[in-house]
C-alpha cells in the first residue's frame, strides 16, 4: 500500500477554509482506497506553518499514478495552486495493515 502525504500552507489566511473544502474534492477520484483532508491542529509549535494536510492510500503505484492523471486532480491544482504558500509531498510503501 502507497500512503500519500501532502502538506499545504495558505498565502492569506482567509482561504485556509477555501483551500481545505478545494482539496477535500480530490476524494471523488475513484482511485484512493482511503481519502481525508484535515486542517492541521497547529500542537506542535515547529508546524504552524502547515495549515491544511492531505491523506491517502492507494493499492499501488498504478493506482497514485491513475489519481495524479485524473482530471479532477488537474482542475483542483489549477484552482489551489495560486491560493498556496508551500507544498511538500510524501509517498511511501507500508505494509501496516
Amino acid at each position: 500500500m502507497i500512503r500519500h502525504i501532502v502538506f499545504f500552507s495558505v498565502r492569506d489566511r482567509k482561504d485556509v477554509e477555501r483551500v481545505r473544502t478545494g482539496l477535500m474534492e480530490l476524494g471523488s477520484i475513484p482511485h484512493s482506497r482511503f481519502f481525508e483532508v484535515a486542517l492541521n491542529d497547529k500542537v506542535d509549535p515547529l508546524s504552524d506553518e502547515i495549515d491544511v494536510v492531505v491523506y491517502a492510500e492507494f493499492e499501488d503505484e498504478a493506482a497514485l499514478a491513475a489519481y495524479k492523471a485524473h482530471p479532477t486532480y488537474a482542475e483542483t491544482t489549477a484552482r489551489i495552486r495560486p491560493l498556496r504558500e508551500l507544498r511538500f509531498s510524501a509517498d511511501f510503501t507500508s505494509s501496516a495493515p
